[in-house]
């Protein structure tokens, strides 16, 4: 902690290290606007990193040098930004606090050891940090909170530590206290609670370290209990409990050598203010970073697998171990072309090592299973979109490698005589769809290279090529995901347009029909003569297509039949009212006229569709919309509205049961139209500030409400 030494540590230059335990692995997470890019950018300078501190507001930080976050000013993407203190090479990793970009959070949670929640002393904290802590808990990674932007006017230090300890739980305790200025407002330094030491920021960095006045010590006293006692019950000392009931004065190395072990063990959350503007608290900071959160030593390492699926024995973090690392973040840049972000697990990435790189799982995604042997030219150590060489990358540590032909983000590098396979992460599902399309057809080229590109590095993202409606759709995560995807390609040169995204529908006959088809021209030499007559009638959904042969006495010809079949079953996919497909009908050829010269095949496949056309005009054809099974899980305060809003959807609500992986959240099962839920990823997090997420997956057509399928017959009518 920043009690046990006030002298800055080792500061600047390229940070290489050979030890695992010299690595701190640490992901920043919060809400958008929290100060999770500005606290970066702070650490950095505080340790010489860094001349000066960039401002997300003049686009001029470290972590967000993607054009998309400079215009947007927030943070759109991962980045990783090392530091060394006092030895201790600190790789940060801030993630983007907005929903849409939870895809970079889970690539930022997988490549950490610990977790380092920034709350803003103005704003508190969303409801997805609040799920991000509970998530952190049910694998015991260990956290730690900074408290941010005091400088505010509106800043309230004590109302933001009573929320986390009301949300966070237990153990959620500051090591500091605020420590006002002479004008009364501004946050001058901080009280040690540990060491009952005033640390003063008035002359900046490092803080100089002096006795408390008068007038801190009832503050001091009163949170240094409650503090010490927490510290005690975490304690591996049993008898340190009994010893502090005593009476007996707890020396403050063993409560530091105390703390530091439950807070790498995840049991025990310090609390930290800060002000990256004033610099004050970010030395403490460094400290509980340093000291108290783990090395990757002391960090389970993800199950692996042999490329066939086989499981293997669970690897440690060992810099002679076979090599196992995974690529957390792929990026595409137009001077360095691929730009992969690598955590290192095992073993020991090389330059000039021929590896193997492996992807496997992810087709549906726009990810087929790929395998192959690179070898690795140079390795980097990443200081945002600066790349700055190293000779190696040791287990534990984050690294990039460039001009990688297949790498992707989640894949698997390993030993090319020894591949494997690391278990993927969870990433969600990407809900909203995109639908775009070239802007000229000079544009196509550019869009497919541009798509390809994007998707590799984009497991969020999913591109599908719909054969119904012929459209290009893009799946993201929400309406800001999708304006980042649409930038990027426009930044790559391409000229693209959106366009409104079209639901597959089917189309059916309700009743029962007759059908005549006569196709017979002349027009010397050989002519055509074919003529059907088929009976058509509706089955049940889901049932398909069946053919029938009724005909008797010969009247189609045996080898003219199948060419029936044919006909129909191209008139089937080409439509009979709005040229959408056609389903669930039985079609039975109960009578024809062949002729010995003039038919053929061609003329009985033509009769065949007109048979069924004419059977379309007495089948009462009705259009049939995809229903999808919706699975949303919500906070149980916002379970009427929900519902309310499925039901304005024309969706059925099948049933709610209460969700058994989170407390206080309930499932609503439900079956809703899927051209109403085109927008929904957007309009549910509205709903529920939030917090709710839903899963969608198709179970059948129903016939569409007649004032529908009119308008889509006008619209789409070829």
């Amino acid at each position: 902690m920043a009690q046990k030494s006030q002298e800055k540590g080792s500061t600047g230059g390229v940070p290489v290290v050979t030890e695992p335990d010299k690595v701190r692995n640490v992901v920043l997470v919060g809400h958008s606007g929290a100060g999770k890019t500005t606290l970066v950018e702070a650490l950095l300078a505080a340790t010489g990193t860094i001349g000066r501190a960039g401002s997300v507001l003049d686009g001029t930080t470290v972590g967000d040098h993607d054009p998309a976050a400079v215009r947007q000013q927030r943070s759109v993407s991962l980045s990783c930004a090392p530091l060394l203190h006092n030895g201790i090479k600190v790789n940060l990793l801030d993630t983007p606090g907005y929903a849409d970009f939870v895809g970079e959070l889970r690539a930022g949670l997988r490549a950490a050891d610990a977790a380092l929640f920034v709350v803003s002393a103005v704003d508190g904290m969303d409801a997805a940090t609040a799920a991000l802590w509970d998530e952190c808990a049910a694998v015991d990674m260990p956290r730690a909170v900074a408290v941010a932007r005091l400088d505010h006017p509106r800043a309230d230090f004590d109302n933001a530590v009573a929320l986390c300890q009301r949300i966070f739980g237990d153990n959620v305790m500051p090591l500091y206290l605020p420590m006002l200025g002479d004008d009364g407002v501004s946050t001058a330094g901080l009280l040690g609670l540990i060491t009952r030491r005033v640390f003063d920021y008035t002359a900046g960095l490092p803080a100089d370290v002096r006795e408390p006045d008068p007038e801190h010590q009832p503050a001091i006293a009163e949170s240094r209990n409650e503090l010490i006692e927490g510290i005690i019950a975490e304690s591996e000392d049993e008898s340190l409990m009994d010893r502090y009931l005593g009476g007996e004065e707890i020396g403050t190395e063993v409560l530091i050598e105390d703390l530091e072990k439950a807070v790498a063990r995840g049991h025990f959350y310090p609390v930290v203010p800060v002000c990256a503007e004033t610099g004050v608290g970010l030395d403490a900071l460094l400290e509980v970073l340093t000291a108290a959160f783990p090395s990757p030593l002391e960090h389970d390492l993800p199950a692996v697998a042999g490329l066939d699926g086989s499981p293997r024995p669970p690897l440690t973090c060992d810099p002679d171990g076979p090599l196992i690392a995974e690529v957390v973040k792929t990026t595409v840049d137009r001077h360095v072309g691929r730009v992969s972000l690598v955590r290192v697990f095992s073993g020991t990435l090389r330059q000039d090592q021929t590896v193997h790189v492996a992807g496997h799982g992810l087709a549906e995604r726009g990810h087929p299973d790929h395998d192959a042997d690179e070898r690795v030219g140079h390795i980097y150590t990443p200081l945002g979109a600066t790349l700055r060489e190293v000779p190696l990358c040791v287990a534990g540590d984050i690294c990039a490698i460039t001009k990688s032909g297949s790498a992707e983000t989640g894949d698997t590098v390993s030993s090319k005589d020894e591949p494997l396979l690391i278990a993927p992460w969870e990433m969600p599902e990407p809900l909203l769809p995109v639908a775009i399309v070239a802007h000229t057809r000079a544009d196509e080229d550019a869009l497919a290279r541009n798509l390809a590109r994007l998707v590799a590095g984009d497991p969020t993202l999913r591109l599908e090529r719909n054969p119904q409606t012929h459209q290009q759709v893009l799946w993201c995560m929400g309406e800001a995901h999708a304006d980042v995807v649409l930038d990027r390609l426009r930044a790559g040169g391409v000229e693209l347009d959106t366009e409104p995204v079209r639901v597959s529908l089917r189309e059916t006959l309700t009743v029962p029909a007759k059908g005549h088809g006569r196709h017979v021209k002349q027009s010397g030499g050989h002519g055509q003569y074919a003529v059907c007559d088929i009976e058509v009638e509706p089955l049940p959904r889901g049932s398909g297509f069946e053919f029938v042969d009724r005909v008797v006495g010969g009247a189609v010809p045996h080898n003219y039949i199948p060419s029936v079949e044919k006909g129909v079953r191209t008139q089937l996919e080409r439509g009979l009212v709005a040229g959408h497909p056609v389903v669930d009908l039985r079609v039975t050829l109960v009578d024809g006229k062949a002729h010995s010269v003039d038919s053929s095949d061609a003329a009985f496949q033509t009769a065949g569709a007109l048979a069924l056309r004419d059977a379309a005009e007495r089948g009462q054809p009705a259009l049939l919309e995809p229903i999808d099974e919706v699975t949303v899980r919500v906070p149980d305060g916002s379970v009427g509205a929900v519902m309310g809003d499925l039901s304005g959807r024309r969706g059925r609500v099948l049933g709610t049961e209460p969700d058994e992986d989170a407390e206080g959240r309930t499932l609503i099962r439900a079956e809703v139209p899927a051209s109403e839920l085109l927008r929904y990823a957007v309009e549910l997090r509205s709903i529920t500030a939030g917090t709710g997420t839903f899963r969608r997956h198709f179970v059948r057509h129903d016939p569409m409400p007649a004032h529908l399928a009119d308008q889509i017959r006008k619209e789409q009518t070829p």
